[in-house]
């Protein structure tokens, strides 16, 4: 829970924050829980939407779609054709942190609810008040500006 917190606010002290107050909000309407999903799909989701709320009180400003154009995406996707290695996966995925951390907040909140979380972009617009659209767009630019970083 404290990674998907620190994915979507990308800061240590206000992800520890949210997850507090996810927590409490969480153990507070305990008996909301009807049982329809697991108890920790049920917390995740208090915590994707209070880490989410977060950033709606820091007033997150997402590109429009109409303000830039889309860049162009080759879709490819390149398999590793090294050996697998531990320490240099573990490189790796340092690497992919680190640059999701230095993308504006409104492309790394849709990668990570996207590729992180398994939530599609109609259900990403639902969560951020934005267009199927505009996540669809964000996740594109970012996904670009994400490799551009690695």
């Amino acid at each position: 829970m404290h990674n998907v917190c620190l994915r979507i606010v990308n800061h240590e002290a206000e992800a520890e924050d949210v997850l507090q107050e996810a927590f409490i909000d969480a153990f507070s309407h305990i008996n909301s829980f009807r049982g329809q999903s697991t108890f920790g799909a049920w917390l995740k989701q208090i915590v994707v939407n209070r880490a989410i709320n977060h950033l709606r009180s820091r007033r997150l400003e997402f590109v429009d779609i109409e303000s830039s154009r889309l860049g162009e995406d080759d879709g490819l996707d390149y398999a590793d054709t090294e050996p697998y290695d531990e320490e240099g996966t573990q490189l790796e995925v340092e690497r992919v942190r680190r640059a999701m951390q230095l993308l504006p907040e409104g492309y790394r909140v849709v990668l990570s609810l996207y590729l992180f979380e398994g939530y599609d972009h109609e259900e990403i617009g639902n969560v951020l008040n934005i267009s199927e659209t505009t996540s669809r767009t964000q996740y594109l630019r970012g996904k670009k500006r994400l490799m551009e970083l690695l």
